[in-house]
């Protein structure tokens, strides 16, 4: 069971590696989020919060974030990440994945782009690539593959150089932004095994949470 009230970066970070696998909003998981746990004096106000916190955090490289559960939005700590993607690609590389023609031609075209433009504004590779419908589905498809991770986000600039705004995503290849010894981590086991190694730490630290709902959550 999560423990406490978070009310700090640190406090998230405890509990990003306490719990693994962490959604930023509420779920069919009922205690399973940072948005059921979050002090609310810091959620959607004037403060900073999570939503600042998310690119500090990934930026560091200190959790790994993006639309890896249900297409929403979600921190895992980066030993986890490599079981997830082990499971989400069944054993699959990037080469692999297009060399079996499981790869849609854009998802392709974004990847190809990010080989050559590492760590860009999401809004630029959406324009280079010439995106004028889909995008969106495309980045999110790729991040629930485990392909692709926001690793940063930047803001724009009043006059006086004070961020505002809900910031501007950076997009990332994963394998290259985590490294590839650390997805090679998982990989002595099966993308099955992988899934179950998820299942049973997350029932570990949260025994009261529906196991039925977990794995549906997690596919």
């Amino acid at each position: 069971m999560i423990k406490g009230i978070i009310r700090s970066k640190d406090d998230l970070m405890d509990v990003i590696h306490e719990i693994g696998i962490l959604p930023f909003f509420a779920n069919s998981v009922e205690g399973w989020s940072i948005e059921e746990h979050i002090d609310p004096t810091i959620w959607f106000t004037d403060q900073e919060g999570p939503w600042e916190w998310k690119g500090q955090l990934a930026s560091a490289r200190k959790c790994v974030y993006g639309k890896f559960i249900r297409n929403k939005a979600a921190f895992i700590s980066p030993v986890w990440f490599a079981d997830l993607a082990n499971w989400r690609r069944n054993g699959y590389d990037w080469e692999g994945w297009v060399d079996d023609g499981k790869a849609y031609y854009k998802d392709a075209l974004l990847m190809q782009y990010l080989d050559k433009h590492p760590g860009v504004l999401s809004k630029y590779a959406k324009q280079e690539c010439g995106f004028t419908k889909g995008y969106d589905t495309v980045v999110t498809r790729l991040q629930m593959q485990t392909f692709v991770v926001l690793s940063n986000f930047r803001y724009n600039l009043t006059k006086e150089g004070v961020p505002y705004g809900w910031g501007n995503a950076v997009i990332d290849q994963a394998d290259r932004w985590l490294g590839t010894d650390m997805l090679a981590t998982a990989s002595d086991r099966t993308p099955a095994e992988s899934f179950e190694f998820m299942v049973r730490h997350l029932l570990r630290v949260m025994p009261e949470i529906d196991e039925d709902i977990l794995r549906k959550e997690l596919k």
